[in-house]
């Protein structure tokens, strides 16, 4: 059965380019993003970690681990990490999982037939520390993703997950929030002391609770 929102992330037992790791050990308390690439020595891929390492303290700053999954072994894993330092100016500070048993790809249904019998997809797992997935995004091989997107979902579930909102449409970090249905616009002006603003009775928004 496929992985749903809620569910409890799969663990597994892996090595890694910086050593073997227990998945849920390694997360910790922390929130973490594991996204898979269809293979090493690829050109979308390659841009992708890259990108990843130049994000790091932005992910550090919001209590996020990276770490990258591949079918391909470790001896390929390790020689390809130089053509991305190199190409993104980059040193690579977050591990590559071997998978070329494909055991973490099948856990997370990162293989989808119709697309290829043997490569990942471009898929994204943001899991939050109760070890519950809370994102999932699955992007053909042909299309990177928007790293820029995946800090701002990254801080939507980081404030929703701890404060009565949501987050509307293109909201970004600072923007106003939207208050849950579910609380009363009594009970929403004595929580939210920056003040409510009624457009729809069920649409009330409020300053952002953390800024």
């Amino acid at each position: 059965m496929s992985l749903r929102l809620g569910d409890i992330a799969p663990d597994f037992t892996a090595d890694t380019t910086q050593g073997k790791i227990n998945f849920h050990e390694w997360l910790g308390d922390s929130w973490g993003m594991l996204f898979s690439h269809p293979a090493d020595f690829t050109p979308v891929c390659t841009t992708e970690l890259g990108k990843t390492a130049l994000l790091k303290g932005e992910f550090e700053k919001r209590g996020v681990k990276t770490i990258a999954v591949s079918v391909d072994d470790l001896e390929s894993h390790n020689k390809w990490i130089p053509d991305i330092e190199e190409v993104n100016g980059v040193t690579m500070n977050f591990p590559i999982i071997a998978d070329e048993d494909r055991k973490v790809a099948e856990l997370y249904d990162m293989i989808h037939p119709n697309a290829s019998a043997k490569a990942t997809v471009r898929s994204v797992f943001i899991i939050g520390p109760d070890k519950t997935i809370k994102l999932m995004l699955t992007y053909p091989a042909s299309t990177g993703r928007n790293f820029t997107e995946l800090l701002r979902v990254i801080d939507s579930l980081q404030l929703t997950a701890n404060h009565s909102v949501a987050t509307p449409a293109d909201w970004k970090d600072g923007d106003d929030a939207i208050v849950i249905p579910t609380i009363s616009t009594e009970d929403a002006i004595k929580k939210f002391p920056k003040g409510v603003k009624e457009v729809k009775p069920y649409l009330r928004y409020t300053p952002q609770p953390n800024k």
